[in-house]
């Protein structure tokens, strides 16, 4: 497990390299000053500017200023928003927390949704209920994102009035922010309100989520699927069925456990198509997070933001990504080997 840590912490740190040096490239590639695109200060005067220079390098050769690049951001320096001149790294631990938020429950309901769909399918293989778990998760993944939402706005706030079709809590409640994470935030407050908030916060977050869940869950219906019809296809499953044990035995016992193995190696990568459906749908449902801030900085030109904003995220999905790896290894020890591991 050692060896297998340090490998995945090595391949972290080559990645966060290779993003730094793509995040810090595209300052030469907007148009503008590279410094100016880096530090994001366009107001600058001929004395800041002059710091600017000595600060970053910019007389140096590449390999020296890219150097003092990363020295800013490991410091947390990833400069100045150029639209609102505030600190891009305090814009960054003000929204995130809402996009972790929006995903994570985005990815527990297509989780607890996609997967027994996918397992009853396999069980019901190549039967009428197989075929129609498959005919609706390929419609499901066919429907576009935003068309969805706008659906889903148009029924389910504007025509039915069950949900609200924007923000994250009404504005009835004050809950201060102490993690970020909405939920945690109202179950630490000391407000006499707050079992209100969280129904509030509930409600909210019902709608976008279920739009993110959509295409991933789709995924997770067939990839549930085809293990679960993999392992139902083993000899020790065969075995178990000569034993005389039952079809719910068999499933309860050695399948779903064998079969989720081989789910969970997936969700990270499924994670990153998540997050991508996330950030157009925080635009359509006003979600205050990271995704719909980096598409207002596109539109606003802001490129400080927009080259800051795409390294926090992508280091974000790589930690998720990461971590799913970790949880894969230590349920599966073939995992930890040098033929997987790598």
């Amino acid at each position: 497990m050692l060896i297998f840590t340090l490998r995945r912490l090595s391949l972290f740190v080559f990645t966060m390299l290779v993003l730094t040096l793509l995040s810090f490239s595209l300052g030469f590639l907007f148009p503008g000053d590279a410094v100016i695109n880096l530090s994001g200060q366009i107001h600058a005067t001929p004395t800041q500017l002059a710091e600017l220079n000595n600060a970053y390098q910019a007389d140096k050769n590449f390999i020296v200023q890219y150097w003092a690049y990363l020295s800013h951001i490991v410091n947390g320096d990833l400069g100045l928003s150029m639209s609102s001149q505030t600190p891009i790294s305090s814009e960054v631990l003000k929204l995130l927390p809402a996009t972790i938020e929006l995903s994570l429950v985005a990815l527990m309901l297509a989780m607890l949704i996609g997967i027994p769909l996918g397992f009853i399918a396999a069980i019901r293989h190549n039967k009428t209920s197989d075929n129609v778990i498959l005919s609706v998760a390929m419609l499901g993944y066919s429907i576009p994102v935003f068309w969805l939402g706008l659906l889903a706005i148009l029924l389910f706030s504007i025509t039915l009035g069950w949900l609200p079709s924007a923000g994250r809590l009404s504005l009835l409640f004050e809950i201060d922010m102490v993690t970020g994470i909405l939920f945690f935030d109202i179950l630490l407050s000391n407000s006499p309100e707050k079992w209100q908030a969280f129904q509030d916060a509930t409600m909210h977050i019902i709608l976008p989520a279920s739009v993110v869940a959509l295409a991933p869950a789709t995924i997770f219906i067939r990839l549930a699927r085809a293990s679960m019809v993999e392992v139902l296809a083993t000899s020790y499953i065969r075995a178990a069925r000569a034993k005389g044990l039952s079809a719910q035995q068999i499933i309860f016992r050695h399948a779903i456990r064998n079969a989720l193995i081989k789910i969970i190696r997936h969700v990270g990568l499924q994670f990153a198509n998540l997050v991508t459906i996330a950030m157009v749908t925080e635009v359509i449902f006003s979600w205050p997070g990271i995704g719909r801030w980096l598409i207002e900085s596109i539109y606003q030109r802001d490129y400080t933001a927009i080259q800051s904003g795409l390294l926090v995220l992508s280091c974000f999905i790589f930690i998720v990504h990461i971590l799913t790896d970790f949880f894969y290894a230590a349920l599966n020890p073939l995992a930890r080997g040098k033929k997987h591991g790598a």
